[in-house]
């Protein structure tokens, strides 16, 4: 047979397609700064902003339409690894991990950083203990590969409501924040933003599942980078001479260091299993910057650090975009890009809020009489900060801001065009729709696959597959919808649980499955159901002040507890049969053919033979 290269697998026009995307965009900003001078109102300026990157999403979305089922359920098998690190970078967290991160940063300083490295280490572990064997089993989702290496269908499907949980708060926590910056850039209500955000996710996905998830995360990707990193770029130019925010943003803390000093901003000492991360709404700035330890304790950080590693490696909407590369090289490759990507987003968001406090600061270091100026005064006009004067003078506590408004008002703080701070809503918009669609996907994907046709291990006709997964992903899409109105909680919280109970149910097991032959199906079922179980007990008695631990490392109980149940169940139940461990023998090498693609060649060479 003749050999292709793998290389003639991959469109040699991508970088063409999206080179020309990422230039509309900027265009877009250009025309808007120019109509801007000419007088334009701010409103039609935000619509623009945010009518005109949704339009090109649903184009890209739409233009990816398939009917083959491997090219909706895996993209093809055939995305670049830098295409595939640029989307799974700004997914891992998308716009809670940015604009809530921001906020923070700005608040309390060095106690964020447990959520910025906890992602790295998340990207690290699945990259070394994870993604390859997954991708050689090339299952659409996590379900499906614990279904068939433990040969139990009653593992997959319960597999597959479990996992669920976690991705409905995904999708609920990504359109809130998405809402919430939509609302800003047009007037609407943020309940109707929400809608129109909900309804452009499913119309965009439905047509083409992974493939057009995996085209519009790029676009949406671009967007978001080139928001987020141009505006502080600008601010950093302007502050430091500089336009590398991420390595010039350091001088600046050494003066912060000073201010926060004579301010009289307070080192805390908290208890060592303290985390209290700043909440929505107005937040004074809590602690000197770089002082560790204050509203997280040391014991607090390496929890929460430790559950968001263990949820980002397992996550069920990340790890099965892993299988949609082209060979195993390519799946680590992606990683590595990931992990980049991922550290250069967190660092710039880190930079822009050493940014606003200094511009911050800069008010009561003034001599005289402090007076409030016009930026923070259109702030306050706003609803996104809080002036409270006592005295003649003021001081680092008279300033408080909306947490989720920090990344935006840094615009305004430096007297930039309005088209900036619009530039920067766009951003966070395309990062809520690019983790709300990547969590919607992955679970239709589960509801497809995993639930409706949990219980037969032959596919059902691919006209049926294609039917049922474009209609799971609208319903996947609705529930989240649904939960982010009915029940609105702080995204940043829903994020943090919804790593807490992934680490919980999903990592242990998924782990143990490729490294320990010993694990079979009674001890995979209860290690799911008890960490799944342990993790939502702990977050109902935290959130109910009945213990003391905060909900957000409920990992802290039901990853051990998985661990050891997966262990002792295992230890006393009969020992996996010669089928399942020549699964974790052919996994543990991955090059070669794909074990999902072999079994679905042979089960069609099957049904020719039988009818």
């Amino acid at each position: 047979m003749p050999h292709t290269h793998r290389s003639r697998l991959i469109n040699p026009r991508l970088g063409t397609y999206f080179g020309i995307f990422a230039s509309a965009f900027a265009g877009l900003v250009l025309l808007l700064l120019i109509v801007e001078q000419l007088g334009v109102a701010e409103a039609t300026l935000g619509r623009a902003m945010f009518l005109v990157p949704i339009a090109l999403y649903l184009a890209i979305g739409i233009a990816a339409f398939t009917r083959v089922p491997l090219e909706f359920f895996a993209s093809g098998r055939r995305v670049p690894a830098a295409y595939n690190g640029l989307a799974l970078a700004v997914t891992a967290m998308g716009a809670t991990g940015t604009v809530a991160l921001t906020g923070a940063f700005f608040i309390v300083g060095f106690d964020a950083l447990c959520v910025m490295i906890g992602g790295l280490a998340g990207f690290v572990v699945m990259a070394v203990l994870l993604a390859p064997f997954f991708r050689k089993f090339g299952a659409f989702t996590v379900p499906s590969y614990l279904g068939r290496r433990f040969e139990s269908r009653a593992l997959r499907v319960f597999s597959a409501v479990v996992l669920s949980v976690p991705m409905l708060l995904v999708i609920a926590a990504e359109l809130r924040i998405g809402a919430y910056a939509a609302s800003m850039m047009t007037g609407l209500s943020v309940p109707l933003a929400m809608a129109a955000l909900a309804v452009s996710i499913a119309t965009g996905l439905m047509v083409g599942g992974m493939r057009s998830l995996t085209w519009s995360n790029v676009a949406q990707a671009i967007v978001m980078l080139l928001a987020l990193a141009v505006p502080v770029s600008i601010v950093a130019v302007l502050v430091t001479n500089m336009p590398v925010p991420q390595l010039s943003h350091g001088p600046l803390v050494r003066g912060l260091l000073r201010i926060e000093a004579q301010q009289g901003l307070p080192i805390i000492v908290p208890p060592m299993m303290a985390f209290e991360l700043p909440g929505e709404g107005l937040q004074q700035m809590a602690k000197r910057f770089t002082a560790p330890f204050g509203l997280v304790g040391p014991g607090g950080f390496v929890v929460a650090t430790l559950s968001i590693m263990a949820g980002v490696a397992a996550a069920p909407w990340l790890l099965p975009r892993v299988a949609t590369a082209p060979g195993v090289y390519e799946a680590r490759k992606s990683l590595g890009w990931a992990t980049f990507l991922f550290g250069l987003v967190m660092l710039t968001v880190s930079s822009v809020a050493v940014f606003m406090r200094d511009a911050v600061l800069d008010i009561v270091t003034v001599e005289g009489l402090a007076q409030i100026p016009d930026w923070l005064a259109q702030l306050v006009a706003q609803g996104h900060a809080e002036v409270e004067q006592r005295s003649t003078r003021m001081s680092a506590t008279s300033f408080s801001f909306q947490r989720d408004a920090v990344l935006f008002a840094l615009p305004v703080a430096l007297g930039m065009p309005a088209v900036m701070v619009q530039m920067a809503l766009a951003g966070a918009v395309a990062a809520a729709m690019a983790a709300a669609g990547a969590a919607a996907v992955a679970l239709g994907n589960i509801l497809a696959e995993d639930v409706v046709n949990g219980l037969s291990w032959e596919p059902a006709e691919p006209a049926v597959r294609l039917w049922v997964g474009r209609t799971a992903i609208a319903i996947a899409v609705s529930m989240g919808w649904a939960i982010a109105v009915f029940a609105p909680t702080d995204p940043l919280r829903l994020m943090l649980w919804a790593f807490a109970i992934t680490g919980s149910a999903a990592f242990p097991v998924t782990v143990l499955s490729i490294w320990w032959k010993r694990a079979n199906h009674y001890g995979a079922l209860a290690s799911v159901g008890c960490g799944f179980i342990v993790a939502v007990m702990a977050i109902v008695a935290s959130e109910a002040r009945w213990i003391e631990v905060d909900s957000a490392l409920a990992a802290m109980f039901g990853l051990p507890a998985a661990i050891l149940t997966l262990l002792a169940v295992s230890a006393v139940t009969p020992k996996p049969g010669r089928q399942a461990l020549e699964a974790v023998r052919d996994i543990r090498v991955p090059g070669g053919e794909i074990i999902y693609d072999r079994e679905m060649r042979i089960a069609r060479l099957r049904k020719r033979r039988t009818s």
